[in-house]
């Protein structure tokens, strides 16, 4: 049994999910942002780590106990999500940790926290591709593909609207810098135009410097790369200021309040990409959730934080034991194959499998997760659009290179 603090004692807000007040055996981190940037998808996707807790508690717990969600605020700020893992390692004694959302939180807390306390970390959303050779010890995961392919589908849905020539707008961090040079040399292969590539500090009034470069040259389209709270801005500035008109969005961005804020008639047209999936698991998934909370939002890393949080525990009751080298050393297990299929929410089928010592292969909400040798895991697009005011998935598709 792991150790357990008092609530009071650290400013992460420990939450006991499922029936039954048994002891938790397992202790799981959330390191999410709850205000600041990135809040709109950090709220969503506790939701995706809730629901997890709730189908495994529902269905037997794990290792004899509830599982016990433990969430640390980062703010999507470097330092302040290094302070909440800390927290979650040393105080709370989390067996585990998912998240954090941005690539320039989840590279600084696996750096300098978890690789170093040997607490395996799953993020659900960061995707730079430095994460792929971070040395971590092998103690960083993540169930959302690389940039590095991201930015190849990008590129085709950029040209698949006839664009010739896009200025480029990226947040200043690992993941703004990644996807942007991604896209970039995938752009300028395919034969377009990068009429200007500029990156943006979040938190400022004015971004009317940084348009204003990205469309020297000539441009047809902005291709934004970011988050909702300074996108909206910049998206707002580029058309008071006749600098864009069409935009091309990452998935930082397909959020449903870039459109209340901005106007229908201003984002309908625009597309983009992120991470997705379809089949059983996230039809199961997506059915699960709407059960519990109503709609499911238009958001990406709600079913990808899910299934972290699902892996964590397989990983634990495979294991046999919540110590976090153990349950790092059980995550390739329960997740690639050979082994019978497990889709989420199947939380009892898996216990019994595992229990008869049979192997078994999480097919996740958000797809496969068979973690490779870097802890990465191949991943499929959603293409999707604004129409009438609403996020539209288009299509879902491996990039063609």
């Amino acid at each position: 049994m792991i150790k357990r603090a008092a609530i009071g004692a650290v400013s992460a807000l420990a939450l006991t999910l499922g029936a039954g007040q048994a002891m938790a055996e397992m202790k799981i981190g959330a390191l999410v942002p709850l205000t600041g940037d990135l809040q709109a998808y950090g709220e969503t996707s506790l939701n995706g780590i809730k629901l997890a807790a709730k189908h495994i508690n529902e269905q037997g717990g794990v290792l004899g106990g509830d599982a016990e969600i433990a969430v640390g605020d980062t703010q999507t700020t470097p330092q302040v999500g290094v302070d909440a893992a800390q927290k979650l390692v040393n105080v709370e004694g989390v067996a585990g940790i998912v998240g954090a959302l941005s690539s320039g939180v989840t590279i600084p807390a696996a750096s300098s926290v978890t690789s170093q306390a040997g607490v395996p970390q799953i993020s659900g959303a960061s995707t730079s591709p430095e994460i792929t050779t971070l040395n971590d010890n092998d103690f960083l995961f993540r169930t959302v593909p690389t940039d590095a392919v991201q930015g190849i589908a990008l590129s085709e849905i950029t040209n698949t609207q006839g664009h010739k020539s896009v200025g480029v707008v990226y947040i200043n961090n690992d993941y703004g810098a990644g996807l942007a040079q991604a896209f970039s040399e995938a752009y300028k292969a395919s034969g377009g135009k990068i009429a200007g590539s500029v990156a943006y500090e979040k938190g400022q009034a004015s971004y009317r410097g940084e348009l204003q470069r990205a469309a020297e040259g000539g441009a047809d389209a902005l291709v934004l790369i970011g988050y909702p709270e300074n996108g909206i801005t910049i998206i707002r500035q580029a058309l008071e200021g006749g600098y864009f008109s069409k935009f091309v969005l990452s998935d930082g961005m397909k959020a449903p309040e870039i459109i209340d804020s901005i106007g229908a008639d201003y984002m309908n047209g625009s597309v983009g990409t992120a991470p997705a999936a379809a089949g059983k698991g996230a039809e199961m998934f997506k059915e699960a959730y709407e059960a519990e909370f109503g709609e499911l939002p238009p958001k990406p890393y709600i079913d990808s934080a899910y299934d972290a949080t699902f892996l964590l525990a397989l990983a634990a009751e495979k294991a046999g034991s919540d110590d976090p080298k153990a349950v790092r050393d059980a995550l390739r297990d329960v997740s690639s194959p050979p082994g019978i299929e497990v889709l989420p929410g199947e939380w009892e089928k898996a216990k019994k499998l595992i229990a008869n010592g049979q192997d078994i292969d999480y097919q996740g909400a958000a797809g496969p997760v068979n973690f490779d040798v870097n802890g990465d895991v191949l991943g499929t697009y959603e293409e999707w659009t604004v129409e009438d005011g609403k996020i539209v998935s288009k299509r879902i598709f491996l990039p063609e290179s």
